[in-house]
Order: structure tokens, then sequence, then C-alpha cells
């Protein structure tokens, strides 16, 4: 029995009226300074609209998707083995999943400004490339390699 949970919901950020963007602004927020977290994604988006064709906001919702896992791995004790289950996962977690592997890979890099990584990594995923999107084909990959023990599930 799979309990649902409740969760609160999260209200449109003002400059774009989106609510997918509020919900990436909430996770790079730290230490509860969201105006620092506003003005580093902005600046991101900025930074998007002059190396992009399209629309800044259609480019990261595009990179959202584009890095959205479709499967995940979740580790079963049967008898005494466990084993690796591919399961599908649920439209807000791969959301979660998509922002916090974008985030990862721009904390990995160093040497330029927090709204320039960003950007480079929203630009990559965007483009279908890039450390969040190897991170996505990896756990589609071990998905692919654990699919008969898929009937665990």
């Amino acid at each position: 029995m799979v309990k649902k949970i409740k969760r609160h919901p999260v209200k449109p950020e003002t400059k774009y009226n989106s609510v997918l963007l509020a919900r990436f602004i909430n996770l790079v927020m730290k230490k509860g300074k969201k105006s620092l977290a506003e003005r580093i994604v902005y600046k991101t988006l900025d930074i998007i609209k002059e190396k992009a064709s399209k629309n800044e906001l259609e480019v990261f919702k595009d990179a959202i998707n584009n890095v959205k896992p479709v499967v995940e791995i979740k580790s079963k004790r049967i008898g005494g083995a466990t084993y690796q289950i591919p399961v599908s996962v649920e439209e807000t977690r791969s959301e979660s999943f998509a922002f916090r592997w974008i985030l990862e890979a721009t904390h990995g890099s160093s040497g330029r400004s927090m709204p320039e990584r960003l950007a480079q990594e929203i630009l990559d995923a965007y483009n279908k490339t890039g450390k969040a999107m190897a991170k996505r084909e990896a756990t589609h990959r071990m998905a692919e390699a654990n699919k008969a023990f898929a009937h665990f599930a």
C-alpha cells in the first residue's frame, strides 16, 4: 500500500508566473536566502536569453523535460539477495530528479559564477548533452540492465 503524500502547493514566481521555475528557485535556495536564489536564477535566464534563439523559459522547460528520468532503480531485498528493480517515476519526482541533477552538475565545476555555470548546464541539457543528461542516461541504462527483475516490483 502506497501512501499519497500531500504537498503544499507552490505559488508561481512573480517574473515569469511559472510554478516549475518557483520550485527550481526553492531548490537553489540555501539557508533561507530566497532573494539570492531568485537573483541567481533570473541572471541565469538572462544569460540563456542572450545565448539561445528561443524564449528563455521555453529553453528551461525543454531542458528539464530532457533531463527528467522515466524510470528509476529501487533496491529490494528478497530471500537474502538484493535486487535493483526498475520502477517508473511520478511526474513531480522526475522533475525533482532533473532539478537535483542539474544543480549537482553546476556544483561540480568551478571558475565561473553560479549563474554562468547554471546557464551552461541548462543549455547543455536543452541540447541533450552535459553531466545531467549523462546521469539520466546512466539511470536508464541501469534500469534497462535490470529489467529482468521488474516482476519483483
